[in-house]
């Protein structure tokens, strides 16, 4: 409770102006912070975008991911429509060829996806919800004790002039 005060007091006389502030950032770290919340703002943005973005269902994994494509939907459709057609006619024989070719498309859309969710997604999400929050806290935590050093110094400073008044 009394560091509390302290720190209120030490807080109150650096914004009036009667105490003098450490700095303990230099500019540039100062101009870093302040893009700090905007970087956290775009990657959280970008990677809802990119999210929407995705076909198959984003942690699934990748049996379940592939049968919930719409490519494997219609290749499965062809493939059924050229068998209901059978092999000897022409058009059935292209709906299965086709058919398989869709199943492949789905198949390299699918591990694009997890490629991007692996690469970009899992990044994003780290910086915008674990890694800048952390840095913000650190930020908040620093404040805290350059207060309290603030506040133990000029306590130390006016003990040490009042001891040296008495003496």
């Amino acid at each position: 409770m009394k560091k509390q005060f302290n720190r209120m007091k030490q807080l109150a006389n650096q914004t009036v102006g009667r105490a003098e502030k450490t700095e303990v950032l230099s500019d540039d770290l100062l101009q870093i912070e302040r893009r700090m919340e905007l970087v956290r703002v775009v990657s959280h943005n970008t990677h809802k975008r990119m999210v929407s973005c995705l076909q198959g269902h984003i942690g699934a994994d990748a049996e379940k991911r592939h049968k919930k494509l719409p490519l494997t939907a219609l290749s499965q459709a062809m493939v059924e429509g050229g068998s209901q057609l059978g092999e000897d006619s022409l058009i059935g024989k292209m709906m299965e060829v086709c058919g398989d070719a869709e199943n492949r498309l789905a198949s390299e859309l699918m591990q694009h996806e997890l490629q991007i969710e692996k690469d970009v997604l899992d990044p994003l999400s780290q910086l915008a919800e674990v890694d800048v929050p952390n840095i913000l806290k650190q930020r908040k935590q620093l404040a805290k004790l350059v207060l309290d050093y603030d506040s133990a110094r000029a306590r130390s400073v006016s003990f040490l002039s009042s001891f040296s008044s008495t003496v």
